[in-house]
């Protein structure tokens, strides 16, 4: 088994939104919507996930940048938008998911995330990165 496939095995295994494989070797499963995990991992340590593997629920183009930046090597989705994939194949990050989608719906499920509408068409990724987790992804 690969460890892609071990931290989405998890991921179903434990119902969580998120699994971490930590390049340490350390897997960790986290439970919050959207990307209060990530924010949060970032904010205690940008350079947590260099070299992680994630499982997650839904990446889009935010998740993807904010992923990208902190150097994630591999991810798994359950829901990709397509917004996504040129972010992380730009990156080399190597990518699967279960279901590709146009983008990445609101909570009511009306129409387009404002985050993702929001940055859809941004190239910086930095300035995703900066100004979703709140600390500069360089200093």
């Amino acid at each position: 088994m690969t460890n892609v496939e071990k931290v989405k095995e998890k991921l179903y295994e434990t119902n969580a939104s998120l699994v971490v494989l930590y390049a340490n070797g350390e897997c960790k499963a986290y439970y919050q919507n959207r990307i209060k995990d990530i924010k949060e991992i970032l904010q205690q340590d940008k350079t947590a996930l260099q070299g992680a593997i994630i499982a997650d629920k839904v990446i889009g183009k935010v998740a993807g940048s904010i992923l990208a930046v902190a150097g994630v090597k591999e991810i798994y989705a359950d829901v990709m938008s397509q917004y996504a994939i040129p972010v992380l194949e730009e990156n080399h990050i190597k990518y699967v998911y279960k279901h590709l989608t146009d983008y990445i719906q609101n909570n009511d499920k009306t129409g387009m995330c404002p985050m993702e509408n929001k940055y859809k068409e941004e190239k910086n990724l930095h300035k995703i990165f900066d100004e979703m987790i709140g600390i500069e992804a360089n200093s």
